[in-house]
Formats: structure tokens, sequence, C-alpha cells
């Protein structure tokens, strides 16, 4: 089954891998992972996933305005371990971005605690009161392909909603493209927020074995 096409609403969404226990699709920007409120919103990456194995399960979850890899696990057992290794933090997450500027260097952490931003959801911000620890390592891997962006890998060491987006901004280097966290002109620079979870690494949750998926960057 890999590298099967699922396209609906000129959105290809592609499943890369698919054995008896886990599935692993690559999620167009502007798909949502799971059902949203509406009948407008009932089309998403489970739904098509679903439609091929119905015993798909969803384990984690993309932004919609994100692309790139998500892992589905088959049946309730496998979710369940597949899970518990998120949970664990066993799992290597990498993303790809392009960024506003240049952080004048080649590598850091960003370590800045991360809350609800209530009046204005589903926003998030930063917050040294009430936010959750949250930490995000980066690299940069060049000059970006529009003038004055930088190229960075990204690796979210913890799992907060909207963490790689809200931490860039934070430290003055938001992604193009960010129709929520992205000051002018970064929004209007791109047609889609540049941001492509490129990479998974876990352990089987049948095997055990090391495995990993990856998908190259559409931007």
């Amino acid at each position: 089954m890999d590298g099967l096409s699922m396209r609906t609403d000129g959105l290809a969404a592609r499943i890369v891998h698919a054995d008896a226990h886990c599935i692993v699709a690559d999620k167009p920007a502007g798909l949502l992972c799971v059902p949203g409120r509406g009948d407008d919103k009932q089309d998403c990456l489970s739904a098509r996933v679903q439609a091929l194995h119905p015993d798909a399960l969803i384990v984690h979850r993309l932004d919609m305005a994100t692309s790139g890899l998500c892992v589905f696990a088959r049946g309730l057992e496998m979710q369940r371990r597949l899970s518990e290794a998120f949970a664990r933090r066993e799992v290597r997450k990498v993303y790809e971005a392009i960024v506003c500027g240049d952080p004048g260097r080649d590598e850091g952490e960003i370590d800045l605690p991360l809350a609800a931003d209530w009046p204005n959801r589903p926003k998030q911000r930063v917050d040294a009161q009430q936010g959750k620890p949250s930490l995000t390592r980066w690299w940069r891997e060049g000059a970006g392909p529009l003038p004055g962006s930088t190229r960075l890998r990204l690796e979210p060491v913890t799992g907060r909603s909207h963490q790689l987006r809200v931490h860039l901004l934070a430290v003055g280097h938001p992604i193009l493209g960010d129709t929520l966290y992205a000051p002018q002109p970064g929004v209007s620079a791109a047609p889609r927020l540049l941001l492509h979870a490129r990479r998974l690494e876990l352990m089987h949750p049948a095997s055990g074995e090391a495995v990993a998926w990856h998908s190259p960057a559409p931007f």
C-alpha cells in the first residue's frame, strides 16, 4: 500500500507505509487530521485513511495548516502502545520550516512555557506563571527560498499545541505563512504555513524494531 494517494477536493494525501499494525500517511496542508464541527469539516485525513483501513485509529495530530507525516494505529492495542510511546517521548519528530529573518547561529533551544490564550482561542501564548514546560531544539539548514528567510530543522521535545509556531514567534522568527501568529508581511510571504513534519522515528508497536519514515518538504 506504500505510496497510495487519497485525493479529495484537490488536497492529496498519501499513504507512505501500511502494515498489519500501523499506517503512516503524508498529510497536505489545509486538510484536517480529524473531523471538525459541521458537515463541511468531515473530510479529513483520518476519514480518508479509514476508508481504506477501517481499523485505523488516530495516535497524534498535525495542525490543519501543517503538512507531513502522521501515524495511525491498527486496532486499540496498537493505539495504546503508540500513544504510550508518544507520552514517554520515545518518538522522534523532525520538522522543517521557513522562518522570517536569520537566527544568527547554527543551532539552539527554545525553552519557554506555553498555555492557552483563552480570549483568543485557539491561539497559544508564552506564560511564565501558568504555562506548561515546553522545549524546542532547532538547527539552521541554510537560507530560505525568499529574501530574508531561513530554513530550519526543528525537533519538539515536548508536544504542546502550536508549540513550534509560538516558540519561533517568541524568539523573533515567525514561520512564513502563519496566519495565526506571523505579523505582516510574514503572512503574505507564502500561500501556506511553511511548516512540514518531514521525519518520524519510533519503535514499531508490534516488533519493537526501530523504524523511520521521511517526507521531503514541499517548499
